[in-house]
């Protein structure tokens, strides 16, 4: 199951790819509105770990496990989510006749049910997760 959401944002592709070669502004837009992140490792390059905590506006914590699968600077970044729930996650930045970007959001989960499970939180978690890059982006 496969999850699609995309964004325009009016910076270069190169702009927002550099919101994700630093973790420490990955760490301000990473997830949904209201989380926090606190990172223990972040190797952004092929095969590298990413190694963190979600910290929920509910009080809970979220451990996460990353590796990095691809990173084709300004263009593609894919990622395995190797911590449950298992998923692929393919960003595309497509640079826009006017300057911008636009940014493409593929998560395949590796377990159907799974996804179909958390589809209602998903949809609208990508969402604010792609207002908050835009808003990291733009404020630099």
């Amino acid at each position: 199951m496969t999850f699609q959401a995309s964004r325009k944002i009016a910076a270069p592709p190169s702009s927002v790819f550099a919101a994700f070669e630093d973790g420490a502004r990955l760490a301000v837009w990473w997830g949904p509105a209201g989380f926090t992140n606190t990172f223990k490792t972040y190797e952004f390059k092929p095969g590298g770990k990413w190694s963190f905590v979600m910290h929920g506006p509910d009080g809970k914590h979220h451990a996460n496990e990353i590796v990095v699968a691809e990173i084709e600077p300004r263009k593609r970044i894919v990622i395995h989510h190797v911590s449950q729930p298992r998923y692929l996650l393919t960003v595309t930045l497509e640079p826009t006749t006017d300057g911008g970007t636009l940014v493409d959001w593929n998560q395949d989960f590796e377990n159907p049910d799974v996804g179909r499970r958390m589809e209602r939180i998903l949809v609208p978690a990508n969402e604010q997760l792609l207002d908050r890059l835009s808003a990291e982006v733009l404020r630099t």
